[in-house]
């Protein structure tokens, strides 16, 4: 697999009662990585997204926020793919992930949603396509269906969130790989560091 990435997404849902939450954990990431680069990202309303452009390590790499609720995501995802004709395998979406703990982190290519609305949404709006990357953010899952709505919406555990910030960390600095299209580099960095992995 060498396919190296243009465009990075991070999901989330708008607004200040989901600032923090766990289902924000892509957006989240992709905020760290701009901020990394002390870049601003600047709402573009024909994307439904926030966007920005940095230089990370050498390669040029776009990010995009949806301003769109979860469940809308591939519209801004879409959008941005048919505008500059990039190919669903030059994407890679970072989001929550309820069967991975909190400290844990894994890049997946290809695959169905698994229930994740956000990302059903994206596969939807490319065309069924299913051929993109995947950086899953484990957020932890609270033991009975009934319980993930509120689970995914609440703010996680000051533990829980340190376990987060880290994984992330980790996934950074797998980036430089991916982002270079070396997948198999950068899934043995993230996938096979001992600290909670």
């Amino acid at each position: 697999m060498n396919h190296p990435i243009q465009l990075l997404v991070g999901l989330g849902n708008p607004g200040a009662q989901y600032a923090g939450t766990r289902h924000n954990a892509g957006e989240i990431f992709v905020q760290l990585l701009a901020d990394r680069a002390g870049v601003e990202l600047r709402e573009q309303s024909k994307f439904h997204a926030r966007t920005a452009t940095i230089n990370w390590r050498g390669h040029k790499l776009e990010l995009l926020i949806p301003t769109t609720f979860m469940n809308r995501s591939g519209q801004a995802v879409g959008a941005w793919a048919r505008f500059y004709r990039v190919a669903p395998e030059n994407i890679l979406v970072a989001y929550d992930e309820l069967d991975l703990p909190p400290g844990k982190a894994r890049f997946k290519f290809d695959g169905g949603a698994g229930g994740h609305n956000g990302i059903r949404d994206i596969i939807s709006a490319l065309g069924n396509q299913k051929n993109f990357y995947r950086l899953r953010i484990g957020i932890g899952h609270p033991g009975h269906a009934s319980q993930v709505t509120s689970h995914v919406l609440s703010k996680p555990s000051a533990d829980d969130e340190l376990a987060m910030r880290e994984s992330m960390v980790r996934a950074e600095d797998a980036m430089e790989h991916a982002l270079a299209g070396d997948w198999e580099k950068a899934m043995h960095q993230l996938h096979t560091n001992p600290d909670k992995q």
